[in-house]
């Protein structure tokens, strides 16, 4: 029997499972971006006939929240049965990824006892791990470059057992690390996510231990109808009808021309359809993204609304995806064809989708949704050698957030489906051949409004050895939009500095850096809310 406290103690049960991977992921990678910036995502799954379900997902990345069941779809529909001892390994954006650098791994509990039934009728629980990979090959060091096609963007791998029967695929290890620019960094970080699994299994057996198994499926599956029925709560509280927003991408990196996203928001009742026709056909450049990613937005948005207006924080389960239907046009930016390039849809191209999505609910919810945040994750790659170590490096950089009805947006901050952390300036400067010249908030970039946005930031990098960077932004050309007569938030700014000279340089650009020169990257500041007091 289940009873609103142990529904409780077993949503926190399932969760902790997946927190404390994420803390193993984390405390054993080599590299960075996963050590320092946190940038990984650790969930538990029920695979009930065959259809994985979500039970937790830690509070770690907001764009993996649809992308994850993908994934774990993927991996069983490839590599079934997925047996004790096996781990699938995946990074392919168009079977169950987002994109390549982000690698995907998906195993089983680790005990035979977990996978109940057989048939039609089997249930397995499942535990998966996505880390974002500092380089993963491709055309420039980072994996991140100006690509006009998948291949160009780094090593793709379709669903494969990188372990079966606890026994690693040495030919298949040794064939990832041999395509990639920093093997020996690659190798940490991928045992890090090996141990991850195996700290997930452990602790999942010992819940199973403590309560049994049968116990276990009745609160998961009561678990998954509970987030549904809240869900369903939260949209009844939406006025019913249809809200429409359109706002654009400043450009795909192969042409100065706007990327247009469009969405359809229809309410009744309990339900949600949320329609992306209108959006742009498929890009020629990397800004396309895979449906999951959309997915993935469309949940953020709507758990933001129910906090908003339940003051209830929906479960991070199957159950949120019950009472949403989404359309995404076959063949357009958001459902590319096979191959086109997708680096940046997933941490370009889901921002603007979250804008669209909050832009038209701001039309049901004028008093509480938003204003916009900066609208992009400031991708900076870059890598070289120095005395003859490759390095590679990846980071985001955080910006002004959107004001809102009741304060001003916060400065200087990851925003929205980017919940990472900033690389701290000590961690920068002892691995890799640089030296930050500054780092500081952009004083009064957000928009102007009875609250005003919040101010972006300056990173100046100056490069100790040649290297090769690219910059992947938005907002450049058209800035975060204000709600409720709030002005619109300052628009980014990239420069390149050489000597006493400042140059400016696209929102979307590779650079061959010389030693000594700095680049600079001044974020977008978040637009303000409510017409400011001109008293």
């Amino acid at each position: 029997m289940t009873s609103a406290a142990s529904l409780s103690i077993f949503g926190h049960l399932f969760a902790s499972v997946a927190e404390e991977m994420g803390v193993t992921l984390g405390r054993t990678a080599f590299s960075p971006n996963i050590k320092e910036r946190l940038d990984f995502s650790c969930a538990l799954f029920m695979l009930e006939n065959g259809q994985p379900r979500m039970l937790a997902q830690a509070a770690h990345i907001p764009v993996h929240l649809g992308a994850m069941p993908a994934s774990v779809g993927a991996a069983v529909a490839a590599c079934s049965p997925l047996l004790e001892g096996d781990v699938v390994l995946l990074n392919d954006p168009y079977q169950g990824g987002n994109h390549l650098p982000d690698i995907t791994m998906v195993s089983g509990t680790g005990s035979p006892a977990l996978t109940v039934g057989g048939g039609a009728d089997e249930l397995q629980f499942l535990v998966a791990s996505r880390a974002h990979h500092a380089d993963v090959g491709g055309m420039s060091p980072g994996s991140m470059p100006l690509s006009s096609e998948l291949y160009q963007e780094g090593i793709i791998i379709p669903p494969l057992k990188i372990i079966e029967a606890g026994q690693r695929n040495e030919s298949l290890w040794r064939m990832i690390l041999r395509n990639v620019r920093t093997p020996q960094e690659r190798e940490g970080d991928l045992s890090a996510q090996l141990a991850a699994h195996k700290v997930g299994a452990l602790r999942f057996a010992e819940i199973v231990r403590r309560y049994g198994i049968d116990e276990v499926i009745e609160h998961a599956q009561q678990l998954i109808s509970y987030a549904e029925r809240l869900t369903r709560g939260a949209i009844e509280q939406i006025p019913d009808g249809r809200y429409t927003f359109q706002d654009v991408m400043d450009d795909d990196g192969q042409s100065a021309e706007a990327v247009p996203i469009q969405v359809a928001i229809t309410v009744k009742g309990s339900k949600m359809d949320v329609d992306f026709s209108g959006t742009a056909p498929a890009a020629a450049g990397n800004i396309n993204a895979v449906p999951a990613i959309t997915h993935s937005a469309v949940v953020y948005c709507l758990r933001c609304t129910a906090v908003a207006l339940l003051d209830i924080d929906l479960p991070l389960n199957d159950g949120v995806f019950g009472p949403l239907s989404i359309h995404i046009p076959p063949g357009s930016l958001l459902d590319p064809p096979l191959n086109r390039a997708v680096a940046a849809g997933n941490v370009e191209t889901s921002q603007r989708v979250v804008d669209v999505i909050f832009g038209a609910l701001a039309l049901a919810l004028s008093e509480l949704i938003p204003a916009a945040s900066q609208g992009t994750m400031n991708n900076l790659t870059f890598g070289g050698e120095d005395d003859g170590r490759s390095f590679a490096y990846y980071e985001t950089i955080g910006g002004g957030a959107g004001a809102g009805p009741h304060s001003d947006g916060c400065d200087g901050i990851h925003v929205h489906m980017s919940n990472t952390l900033n690389t701290p300036v000590e961690a920068l400067e002892y691995t890799f051949p640089i030296q930050v010249t500054e780092y500081r908030l952009r004083a009064a970039s957000g928009g102007a409004g009875q609250h005003r946005g919040g101010s972006g930031l300056v990173r100046g990098i100056k490069f100790l050895a040649p290297a090769t960077a690219t910059i992947t932004s938005e907002r450049r050309r058209f800035a975060p939009y204000g709600l409720q007569g709030g002005e619109a938030g300052e628009k980014g700014r990239n420069s390149l500095l050489r000597g006493e000279h400042e140059e400016r340089v696209p929102g979307k650009v590779q650079l061959e850096l010389k030693k000594g020169e700095i680049l600079r990257i001044a974020t977008p500041g978040g637009g303000g809310w409510g017409a400011a007091d001109k008293s």
